[in-house]
């Protein structure tokens, strides 16, 4: 990635300057050869653009750009070629303030002539893609009534108490018999789970019991108090 934009940008100075040495390491002695050192000092990381989509990374790279040349005319013209066509350039940022003295002394060179040339990097990254669904099943059960009878103590009715099934979000109130009905109810296999809620309090009730006229369910309740 990083790799990318160092060729990119050797690249842009060979299209600026002719037979000139690239190279990315740290500017060190001066030689007699023609060249320019394109130095990686950071990498900041910018705010991610937000959206619907997986935002990409961005950053920006600080790079030192320095020249060289047998005369220090040379290595001048070189280097003012260079910051004309970095500040010509949009995709460019040229930093206005001068390198601190104290970045020439950890390189351990004498300060010399030079610019940091910010280039932004923009990483896109794929979206996480769900797994795909390669099968889905879909039963169908059959609907039936589902009733029964609320009592407290001694099998007495029980009127206006609440009767839910949670797990198809159905709910009803007893009558003044203590009777409660359900018109359409998924006619599954297993225990059913019934909410009753009566006198203030509430009561959980597992049954097998399917609840049919012929066989109504009995839900007696030992209420307190």
């Amino acid at each position: 990635m990083i790799d990318q934009t160092d060729r990119r940008l050797a690249t842009w100075i060979g299209g600026i300057l002719d037979h000139v040495n690239v190279s990315l390491a740290p500017p060190g002695a001066l030689d007699a050869a023609k060249g320019v050192n394109l130095y990686l000092l950071e990498l900041l990381q910018s705010p991610a653009a937000r959206g619907t989509r997986r935002p990409p990374l961005l950053m920006t790279l600080r790079y030192l750009v320095t020249t060289q040349a047998p005369k220090p005319e040379d290595a001048h013209q070189l280097l003012g070629d260079l910051v004309v066509a970095a500040l010509e350039n949009q995709e460019f940022e040229v930093e206005q303030e001068p390198l601190p003295v104290s970045v020439w002394t950890a390189l351990g060179v004498a300060p010399r002539p030079g610019f940091v040339l910010r280039v932004p990097l923009r990483h896109e990254r794929p979206e996480k893609l769900a797994p795909p669904v390669r099968t889905v099943v879909i039963k169908r059960l059959p609907l039936r009534s589902f009733g029964g009878q609320v009592v407290g103590p001694e099998n007495i009715p029980i009127m206006d108490a609440r009767v839910e099934l949670p797990a198809f979000e159905l709910a009803t109130n007893t009558d003044s018999r203590g009777r409660f009905y359900f018109s359409a109810v998924p006619a599954a296999a297993g225990a059913r789970f019934l909410r009753v809620r009566a006198k203030g309090q509430e009561f959980s009730i597992n049954t097998e019991q399917v609840g049919s006229e012929n066989d109504p369910l009995v839900i007696q309740l030992q209420l307190e108090g």
